[in-house]
């Protein structure tokens, strides 16, 4: 008796509705916060972008855009998703490391918690709810 109320006090084990909230989430708080705006204010970002790699304003800013437009909308179809959160992770990681090296952790947090989530979505991979997983049933 007291076995079957603890098991549905935990409800269901749904790790792939998990993977499909964190991939959703995660993608669409990118694209709003971070790559439309680079999008839609391109010339006042080209002024003002740091070039922490010193590969040329132009060059960095498109590929944040890359970053932050391309690949969260291939992580939130779940397609390539291992792969569309590599940029992600690299473009965060010289944000958190290069641009902001004097940032706190509670400065931070935003970005080392999207460090998190892509990472966690690069390990574990899409999940059951992705174009990943359907083209692999059919292959």
């Amino acid at each position: 008796m007291k076995k079957n109320w603890m098991a549905a006090l935990a409800g269901p084990f749904l790790p792939d509705a998990g993977m499909l909230f964190a991939r959703l989430t995660g993608a669409l708080l990118v694209l709003h916060v971070h790559g439309l705006p680079k999008l839609l204010h391109f010339s006042d970002e080209l002024a003002h972008i740091d070039d922490p790699l010193h590969l040329g304003r132009a060059v960095t800013l498109y590929c944040a855009l890359f970053a932050e437009i391309l690949c969260p909308l291939l992580v939130a179809a779940g397609l390539l998703t291992r792969l569309a959160c590599l940029p992600l992770l690299f473009l965060l990681g010289v944000s958190m490391l290069l641009v902001h090296p004097d940032w706190s952790i509670a400065d931070g947090q935003f970005g080392w918690l999207l460090i998190i989530v892509f990472g966690t979505i690069a390990i574990s991979g899409a999940g059951r709810y992705s174009l990943d997983a359907r083209l692999r049933l059919r292959a």
